[in-house]
């Protein structure tokens, strides 16, 4: 699953698109909304009858969702270097789990990123929210393409400049910050950047949401004759949680649908400043979560609906996430069942925007305009690839075929919605079995070994090919002089 793009093939495609009248007069702009460990199940229009999500279901109303679709990892860093750079995650150096205020390493400014493309194409861009691809100047948004950066660097649990001093974790833990607003203020240390500088320590995570929301309209409003790119990337709903005093209820009980209800209504802040402006119809708007809930957490997680486990697994709930695209040529009011996922979004804008991608360079994304204009029933995505949240391949989709083998390091499961003594090959028809409860690998061992194959040699062409990571040590070692004799 190889793709070398090239500006012939991407002109052809735009000649003729063009040709048949499906690009708007004036280039697309372009949202991402991208959550933090929200479920499957959050969303009313994803089945739950607990959280209210009138703004995300009036999007589901006017645009397309998704229902089969995979983000790359089950965890933070992974997920969202797949997002923007089309490519699972080993292939640009990234799946090796998250990224800490310790770490020296981040996605390599030589990546090609979402950010490059649009903002090659004329494209405004800019980035507000959890970054989590490198903290130090060199990895920060602008040098990934971003005009402007206006965010935290990394998880909101995590703190500045050693990760030391956190509060006592568990949902027990998260009770007891939920119940003193001011903790966000005096616990935690995690630091607000404007572009490469700290500007407020520790930011107040009462109102970060909002504030976000606040730059990304600002920014909508100062480009509104576009185009532009705004990635809005929330810190929500990672744990700790916390809203805004004027609308936070106290119990702790309800701390994630709290979360979940405010990040809805600061979504109705974008939809209608979009409606306001005149320009919501030539904006793709799209509306996704890093990975799948982190259950543990108990009421501070979300939900996977029907979907087994969570965050940190390669079950379905950890990997299948909600999607909702309105914008442009998008049929209002459908739903496509088909496989896709984060991966397959730079090359589709790419296409829908009218753009080439760099000639050369291998990305594992597909261009699947079709199946968000609703003009093809099955996907051009045949196969996807299930990493370990520290990084190890551990299974493949094919149709609805599921494999996994998992790795003697097993994940942990949860003990309400999994068995103890998980075997350690998986087969399971997802068509049949949504909720992965039948294991079907001794009924077609020769399935099983056919999908094993085909993971590792796909698994094989990553690794033989996989580009480095950025790190601050092979940049100093690089540097010019850095060895010079003494007295040179």
């Amino acid at each position: 699953m190889r793709f070398v793009w090239c500006a012939r093939v991407i002109g052809l495609s735009l000649v003729a698109t063009l040709a048949a009248g499906r690009l708007p007069a004036s280039p697309p702009n372009v949202l991402i909304i991208f959550a933090d460990d929200q479920g499957y199940g959050d969303l009313g229009c994803y089945g739950s009858r607990t959280i209210r999500t009138p703004n995300l279901d009036r999007l589901a109303r006017e645009g397309r969702k998704f229902t089969s679709f995979m983000v790359a990892s089950s965890v933070c860093s992974p997920s969202r270097a797949a997002l923007l750079t089309g490519c699972y995650p080993k292939r640009v150096g990234m799946h090796r789990h998250v990224l800490f205020p310790t770490s020296t390493t981040g996605l390599a400014p030589a990546e090609h990123t979402l950010a490059e493309q649009l903002k090659g194409q004329g494209y405004a861009t800019a980035c507000f929210g959890k970054w989590h691809l490198g903290h130090l100047p060199e990895v920060l948004p602008r040098p990934q393409g971003f005009d402007a950066y206006f965010g935290i660097p990394y998880s909101n649990d995590m703190n500045h400049p050693d990760n030391k001093g956190r509060p006592p974790g568990g949902h027990a833990g998260m009770d007891a910050l939920w119940a003193d607003p001011e903790s966000s203020l005096t616990t935690w240390k995690t630091p607000l950047y404007e572009n490469e500088e700290i500007v407020e320590l520790p930011v107040d995570q009462r109102t970060v949401t909002r504030r976000y929301t606040r730059r990304a309209i600002d920014f909508i409003r100062d480009h509104r004759d576009g185009p532009f790119f705004v990635y809005l990337a929330h810190s929500m709903p990672h744990i700790p949680l916390y809203v805004p005093d004027d609308v936070r209820d106290p119990d702790p009980r309800h701390a994630y649908t709290n979360t979940i209800e405010h990040l809805d209504a600061e979504v109705g802040r974008l939809l209608d400043a979009l409606d306001g402006l005149g320009i919501a119809k030539n904006t793709y708007v799209i509306y996704s979560s890093d990975n799948g809930p982190w259950l543990g957490f108990k009421h501070h997680g979300g939900s996977a609906g029907p979907l087994r486990d969570g965050k940190g697994t390669t079950f379905e709930g950890g990997q299948r996430v909600p999607c909702l695209i309105r914008g442009p040529g998008i049929p209002p009011g459908t739903a496509c069942e088909a496989l896709t996922g984060t991966i397959d979004v730079l090359p589709t804008l790419a296409a829908l925007t009218g753009g080439a991608l760099p000639a050369g360079r291998t990305i594992d994304g597909i261009d699947v305009s079709g199946l968000w204009r609703g003009d093809v029933g099955a996907s051009p995505r045949k196969e996807f690839l299930y990493y370990a949240a520290h990084g190890e391949i551990e299974g493949i989709r094919q149709g609805n075929w599921k494999l996994l083998a998992k790795q003697p390091r097993a994940q942990k499961q949860n003990a309400e919605t999994a068995a103890a003594d998980t075997p350690q090959v998986l087969l399971f028809d997802l068509e049949a079995d949504l909720g992965e409860r039948n294991n079907l690998a001794d009924r077609h061992p020769d399935l099983v070994d056919r999908l094993r194959e085909r993971m590792l040699e796909l698994d094989r062409e990553i690794t033989a090919n996989a580009r480095p990571q950025w790190s601050l040590e092979l940049a100093e070692k690089n540097r010019p002089g850095h060895d010079a004799p003494a007295g040179e």
